[in-house]
């Protein structure tokens, strides 16, 4: 059996890698402070309750379990205005210890690594799609610490591990199974606040109408977190046959290809409930653009990888999951 180190295992999306592995026959080790992550969601699963900057603990986890080939990297700080008010942090954690990790990896010989990034880290502005060579221009201290790592990794990579980039904007939704989902009983997500809203019987603004998309509302990319799970499966199968010696890193974007407007968005809501979505226009909000999305034809062509999963079906298991989170989570 496959065995990776999931850093970050134990949060919303590294639980879900986790989950997905394990239905593929890949044995999970997991690694995680718990700043963010939930030690519910380690439950059953061989867990390391540390940081990724520790070198005598990466050491510790490479000796009892030599059998890791690979490491799937998704811890980080990732809330956009918290990132504003705390860039050193951010920095800190994203970055320094990131850098770190991948030296402690190096040292343990392992060789592959793939890093859970963001489409944020590109000028995506204008509502139309983003490719991998699409202009790269973060707008945020959380965004530009996701391109600062990868191209830190991509210098590693000539003479350390390999590095393979996984590019995506928006998860929304819960394993199917719902053995894990997002921890936050309040996100900040569009998707969270429109649920949110509907539950409290509240309009759900529509922050600016005049974009230039298909109906004049914003434009995301909203991929359900099983789908993106899967992408990281499949990036754990096919490592060896996108990166080789001489090819040592590389970007794939993860997303729909078509993305989703922010009517489309109450649209697929109202699809799934009984009692319709009320919404009211509103002005843009300081700050807002028309948004964009990603094309995805590497990721089908290097991971066989397409979305398998609907906004609705994000939707459905996002509201499935809440009452489990709810129980299963206390505090």
């Amino acid at each position: 059996m496959t065995t990776v180190l999931i850093a970050g295992g134990a949060g919303y999306i590294g639980s879900t890698v986790a989950s997905a592995c394990l239905d593929a026959g890949i044995d999970p080790v997991i690694l995680d402070n718990l700043s963010r992550g939930r030690r519910e969601f380690t439950r059953g699963r061989i867990f390391y309750e540390g940081d990724i900057s520790d070198g005598a603990l990466i050491d510790r986890i490479f000796s009892e379990h030599p059998e890791i080939s690979a490491v799937v990297h998704c811890a980080a700080l990732i809330v956009v205005p918290e990132s504003v008010a705390d860039p050193i942090g951010y920095y800190d954690a994203n970055v320094g210890k990131s850098l770190a990790f991948v030296g402690h990896l190096h040292r343990n010989r392992c060789d592959r690594v793939i890093f859970s990034s963001s489409a944020s880290i590109y000028q995506a502005e204008d509502g139309s799609a983003v490719s991998e060579d699409s202009p790269l221009a973060p707008q945020s201290p959380y965004a530009r610490t996701k391109a600062h790592c990868e191209e830190m990794f991509a210098d590693i990579s000539v003479a350390g591990p390999r590095v393979l980039s996984l590019r995506y904007f928006n998860p929304v939704g819960a394993d199917p199974e719902l053995r894990t989902g997002l921890q936050l009983k309040r996100p900040s997500h569009a998707l969270g606040v429109l649920i949110r809203a509907h539950q409290e019987g509240r309009p759900f603004p529509i922050t600016g109408t005049g974009y230039p998309t298909r109906d004049g509302t914003g434009i995301r990319d909203y991929v359900h977190v099983w789908d993106l799970a899967a992408a990281h499966v499949a990036a754990i199968q096919r490592f060896d046959s996108i990166l080789t010696e001489k090819k040592r890193s590389i970007a794939i974007n993860l997303g729909t290809g078509s993305g989703t407007t922010v009517r489309e968005l109450c649209a697929a809501n109202n699809n799934v409930v009984t009692t319709p979505l009320r919404t009211v226009d509103a002005e843009p909000r300081p700050g807002d653009v028309a948004g964009g999305y990603t094309k995805s034809d590497r990721a089908a062509e290097l991971l066989g990888w397409t979305p398998k999963l609907s906004l609705e079906d994000g939707i459905r298991s996002a509201l499935d999951w809440i009452p489990v989170r709810d129980a299963l989570l206390t505090d």
